[in-house]
């Protein structure tokens, strides 16, 4: 079981905090938003990701990575293919994970979510060993935070139609929720 500390750490999460972060406006965090993240687009492993949340990235590196200069984003949480946890935000602050976003009609959904990035495309599918140690950090995530509901757990699509896709057709929404009310563990 993942437990959450005092200071919004997940216990089992590698921690490398990101400079792109700030205070939540009220303390609220009532929203889960997954995403899917690939650098450079479609390859899998490396430091790349890691590199991005922390303002380290060498744009000259490789093509794709010259139009993410100087863009400043994090997530609270990143999960590789073979479900290592990375966490660069405490959940008590705001990640700049959503940007332009808006969940029931509510704006800046950076305020009150929490994002979570795993490691994939919008097509490529998620590994079994990611989606369970996904679903042990949404559990430990449910049973810190009241205002968190297995309903707001949501695809970044869902907060920013029509600008974004992910976590894109590979992701098995059903999968999540099965073993979200199961006792799969990681």
């Amino acid at each position: 079981m993942l437990e959450i500390d005092a200071e919004g750490w997940l216990s089992a999460a590698r921690r490398l905090p990101s400079p792109n972060c700030n205070r939540r406006p009220h303390d609220e965090v009532s929203l889960l938003v997954i995403h899917n993240i690939s650098l450079p687009p479609g390859r899998f492993g490396g430091d790349a990701v890691a590199r991005l949340f922390r303002n380290q990235l060498d744009p000259a590196a490789h093509p794709a990575f010259a139009e993410l200069a100087g863009l400043r984003v994090s997530a609270h949480l990143f999960i590789d293919r073979a479900g290592a946890l990375i966490q660069f935000v405490s959940f008590a602050d705001r990640a700049w994970h959503a940007g332009r976003s808006r969940y029931a009609g509510r704006p800046d959904c950076n305020d009150f979510a929490i994002g979570i990035e795993l490691e994939g495309t919008d097509t490529s599918g998620y590994e079994p060993r990611q989606m369970a140690v996904l679903a042990a950090a949404c559990r430990a995530l449910l049973d810190r935070y009241p205002a968190l509901a297995v309903q707001r757990i949501v695809g970044h699509s869902d907060i920013a139609p029509g600008r974004k896709t992910d976590p894109g057709p590979g992701f098995d929404w059903a999968r999540l929720r099965h073993l979200l009310h199961g006792d799969a563990a990681p």
